[in-house]
């Protein structure tokens, strides 16, 4: 099975800043597979995810998804990439409706002076349907609660008809039930079309048990890289996710 995502030796810093958010890292995710990346908040997650996508280019290093150099592709890969970022701001006087915002995700495929045609449509609506939020199409997003609105950025990542689809704390402000539907959905979507999944969180209670395989990332650094039951049985990783709590608490 070929790589989807190839990263060599990737460094990331910020500028202005000295010390990289992600350093020297080296990661490899094959088609098709689930990843989780856990670790500590201000590990380098979302920087992780970031440069992926060609969102913050690297510093150092190189990475390589779908076969495209970021470096150079960035646009070609966002196109074929999903992405659900954490803590997106919402403004309660948005007047965005919920399925206008799931169809911004076509732009990439519809092209920048052309208007959505009916099966445009349907893939929004489909996928409104999938994430449970049908009844809420045409209520403005400014008006959804926090675990309504992740449904919607889920949707509208899918909507985009990815090849890879990367979450940030997808989780974040679901509850129990809501959080164990879309572990399913994102497992049949994946089952169905193949997808890549890179997902980051600082809760090893949410390691969806359709994951394959766990990189564990502290300082920047990737410190844990194995299969799911193998990482999560270590005694390391106990100790390590007892310290960084303590100290988040």
């Amino acid at each position: 099975m070929k790589d989807a995502i190839v990263m060599e030796d990737v460094s990331v810093v910020y500028e202005g800043e000295r010390i990289p958010a992600v350093h020297g890292v080296d990661l490899r995710v094959r088609q098709g597979e689930f990843v989780t990346v856990l670790g500590p908040n201000g590990a380098g997650k979302t920087t992780l995810l970031e440069a992926i996508n060609g969102m913050l280019p690297s510093t150092g290093g190189r990475v390589s998804v779908l076969g495209m150099d970021v470096a150079r592709q960035g646009r070609q890969v966002r196109k074929r990439t999903g992405y659900v970022i954490q803590n997106f701001s919402l403004d309660p006087l948005d007047p965005f409706l919920t399925r206008d915002v799931v169809m911004m995700a076509r732009a990439g495929r519809i092209g920048v002076l052309r208007f959505p045609e009916g099966q445009d449509w349907e893939v929004v609506d489909d996928a409104l349907v999938s994430v449970g939020m049908t009844e809420f199409a045409r209520r403005p997003v400014g008006k959804l609660s926090g675990g309504e609105f992740q449904k919607v950025l889920l949707a509208r990542a899918m909507a985009q008809d990815p090849d890879v689809l990367l979450l940030d704390e997808p989780f974040a402000n679901l509850d129990v039930d809501a959080r164990r539907d879309i572990q399913a959905l994102v497992e049949d979507w994946r089952r169905e079309r193949d997808l890549t999944v890179v997902m980051v969180s600082h809760d090893i209670a949410n390691v969806p048990p359709s994951c394959d395989r766990i990189v564990v990332i502290h300082k920047g650094r990737v410190i844990m890289d194995g299969p799911r039951e193998e990482v999560l049985a270590s005694p390391d990783l106990g100790r390590m996710f007892g310290a960084w709590g303590a100290r988040d608490g």
